[in-house]
């Protein structure tokens, strides 16, 4: 009977990351999809200890840089590096235990149960030391995102937001100190929006490098440390929020007239855009003296 790889011996675990270091690099990156360009020279470095939010409109270019930097599509022209290796250097269970990937949609073909969908997070630690945490991991990262409570339901009977919170999940349990999150937010309440992105914090601060695509300027603003936005296949601008979302480059990009106000208590950009009477539609969206009246006894 043959012996299964991860029996026969033991694999590494690399290093982590130091703190600032380029764990993922994009150099002169070029994709094409068939005929089309889709990237024109992107130059993009994520950090470790650092959440980069990807902004843009849509087709500017933003799931497809993840892609690349995930090594799911290849460069035309460039390069992609990851923990200081071109992408194409790494065999791909070495390439699992640096980087985990959460995509735009989570399908299965088959009922799995939740717990499991979330252990297969683990798949990539077979055969190595940290195999003997796969449980913990599990455990730990079901109850960061909320969803321990149904773990033995099918995962093809959950609602699309609680589908998207066991894909992360999944992508928590792997423990890879690149994650690249595709529109984690997308289908999710606000209670949750705000719950996957004080976890892409708290995986920053514990050393990781976060690079997340969003749509929602307000979250990137709040909770990324640099914003990288894109434009037409290429990078107009990047830097921390509050340094690059202004005015006349937004609205040049999303073609869309807003206007960037300060929180008026954290100092948070606040993006907003300009109805067509000319008013932002932050001041048309409170009643005189801002007071909501619901309706409600």
């Amino acid at each position: 009977m043959s012996i299964p790889f991860f029996r026969r011996s033991r694999r590494s675990v690399p290093a982590r990351p130091s703190p600032g270091a380029a764990f993922a690099e994009a150099v002169g990156l070029r994709v094409r999809l068939g005929e089309r360009a889709v990237l024109a020279g992107i130059d993009l470095t994520a950090r470790a200890g650092e959440v980069l939010a990807l902004v843009g409109p849509n087709g500017a270019g933003k799931s497809t840089l993840l892609a690349a930097l995930a090594a799911d599509l290849p460069a035309a022209e460039g390069l992609v590096r990851i923990d200081g290796r071109p992408v194409g250097d790494w065999a791909a269970p070495d390439l699992a235990l640096r980087r985990s990937v959460l995509p735009q949609s989570a399908e299965m073909s088959f009922p799995f149960p939740v717990g499991d969908v979330v252990r297969m997070g683990r798949a990539p630690w077979a055969g190595t030391p940290l195999a003997e945490s796969d449980e913990e991991a599990v455990a730990a990262a079901m109850a960061a995102t909320e969803v321990a409570g149904f773990a033995a339901r099918p995962f093809s009977a959950l609602s699309g937001g609680e589908q998207a919170r066991v894909a992360l999940a999944r992508v928590l349990a792997q423990q890879a100190p690149l994650l690249l999150l595709d529109e984690p937010t997308a289908a999710l309440d606000l209670r949750h929006q705000e719950l996957v992105l004080r976890i892409c914090r708290e995986r920053a601060a514990a050393g990781d490098a976060v690079v997340v695509v969003l749509h929602d300027l307000g979250l990137a603003a709040a909770y990324a440390d640099r914003a990288a936005v894109l434009h037409e296949g290429r990078i107009a601008v990047d830097g921390p929020p509050a340094e690059v979302f202004g005015d006349e480059l937004l609205s040049r990009v999303y073609r869309q007239a807003v206007e960037v106000l300060p929180h008026p208590r954290t100092g948070v950009p606040l993006v907003v855009p300009v109805r067509d009477d000319g008013r932002s539609a932050m001041a048309t969206a409170l009643p005189p003296h801002g007071r909501v009246d619901l309706g409600l006894t």
